[in-house]
């Protein structure tokens, strides 16, 4: 397997680690839901929010830096509500004068928008250091104990454990994609070949992963059929919630509520 950019787990032993897989689902959903509920303008209880999945990420020795690269991903999704500042009504900031139009910026739009940006960064940041201190298959099964439908567990799971196959596949493809172009002479740096060949070319690797995927799935099922498998998920991890679980549990709860006592 070459391609492992979605394995995003940070080997550690640190004490978010060792916690069970439901306390940490059960405390990132708590900090979630207090993040999205906070009130637009809240900054010092959200700057209090930022400082508490800082403190978490430092206690399970993960590198801060790794941590804030990857919470923006997030940005670009957030840029679905620029819009705002142009179309809520409030006092304007600023005025453009475009053609015949004006456009202005008002002070709630932005509020609102700079509220769901932070917002949105926040929870990420919290999904982030959950999937960096627990094994994927450690959520699936904390899910499981959750009660979270077996079809969605299952099709979760799956999609995790082939979806590398599929990208190296498809990296195969490329590869022998560029074994067959003719980009130039030998040493050199050509114009490559014309956008309607490398769109013919790129259609042709759709339907071929496609098809390898389908043929693929077959052959899997029926592997995971003739060696009796049941849709049950086993693990090696017991999963028992111990009394660390409980308290780390409980004083997930009572951070959700700080940020709100700041408002």
């Amino acid at each position: 397997m070459h391609f492992d950019a979605f394995d995003s787990y940070v080997p550690g032993r640190s004490r978010v680690h060792r916690l069970d897989p439901r306390v940490k689902l059960l405390s990132c959903l708590l900090y979630i839901l207090s993040v999205v509920l906070m009130p637009d303008g809240a900054w010092s209880g959200l700057g209090a929010a930022w400082l508490i999945v800082l403190g978490t990420g430092a206690l399970a020795g993960m590198d801060l830096r790794l941590l804030l690269k990857r919470s923006l991903v997030a940005l670009p999704f957030a840029l679905a509500a620029l819009t705002l500042p142009f179309t809520l009504p409030g006092e304007p900031i600023a005025s453009w004068q475009i053609g015949g139009t004006v456009i202005s910026i008002s002070d709630a739009g932005l509020l609102r928008f700079g509220g769901i940006v932070v917002r949105s960064w926040l929870a990420v940041q919290a999904a982030v250091l959950l999937t960096a201190t627990t094994h994927f298959p450690d959520l699936i099964h904390g899910l499981r104990h959750l009660r979270v439908p077996d079809l969605i567990t299952g099709i979760l799971s799956f999609m995790y454990r082939y979806v590398f196959v599929l990208a190296d596949e498809a990296l195969r493809l490329l590869r022998g994609r560029a074994a067959r172009s003719a980009v130039g002479p030998a040493g050199t740096s050509g114009p490559g070949p014309p956008i309607r060949w490398r769109a013919r070319a790129a259609g042709g690797m759709v339907g071929q992963l496609f098809l390898r995927s389908l043929d693929r799935s077959d052959r899997v099922h029926y592997a995971m059929q003739s060696r009796g498998y049941t849709g049950d998920l086993l693990t090696m991890n017991p999963h028992h919630m111990t009394r660390a679980d409980w308290l780390a549990l409980a004083l997930a709860g009572a951070l959700a509520l700080v940020p709100h006592l700041l408002v």
